[in-house]
């Protein structure tokens, strides 16, 4: 079995985990941090938007069992790419919506996601393309954060909503 990868960004990583987590084929989806300048950062150092970093989603996955292109029209579905440095209440460049991608391959099939998505939006979308850089995974309290916590007041205003999207959307996909 061979196991690919992709790193995305859409607003804070809680939300991103939550759904990829529950996604057919994906075999790990780890919150963390990546595109910025410092070396192993820590939540404290991003959330002042210093560092540079966007707060993103390390996803392990197997191809036989879900594509690339599924994988990001998911993405696509489920934060709004269209604002920049936001999504909801949550501001600062952390969280941006971006995809890193490994090779020129994957690069294309990131332009070509973001094509079909623009159909679904109105406005331009902004999400950053960019080759991957060093990914930092972000404190073991972050991790699963949704699953652990799901009567949270931002869990259930902000993620359960994000969740029944895409399990609306996606039910075939839903793991």
């Amino acid at each position: 079995m061979q196991i690919k990868r992709i790193v995305l960004g859409g607003g804070c990583f809680w939300c991103v985990e939550a759904v990829f987590s529950n996604v057919k084929g994906v075999q790990s989806a780890v919150s963390g941090y990546a595109g910025g300048a410092r070396a192993n950062p820590s939540y404290e150092n991003v959330c002042t938007g210093a560092t540079g970093h966007a707060e993103i989603v390390d996803i392990s996955y197997d191809p036989q069992k879900i594509t690339l292109d599924e994988l990001l029209d998911i993405f696509f579905a489920t934060h709004n790419p269209t604002t920049l440095n936001a999504q909801g209440a949550d501001r600062g460049t952390q969280y941006r919506s971006v995809v890193y991608y490994g090779n020129e391959e994957e690069k294309l099939a990131i332009q070509a996601a973001i094509e079909r998505a623009q159909k679904e939006w109105s406005e331009k979308i902004v999400t950053e393309v960019s080759p991957l850089p060093a990914v930092y995974p972000a404190e073991a309290y972050h991790q699963n954060y949704y699953a652990r916590n799901p009567y949270q007041g931002y869990c259930q205003a902000v993620i359960t909503p994000k969740m029944q999207k895409f399990m609306t959307k996606f039910p075939d996909k839903l793991g």
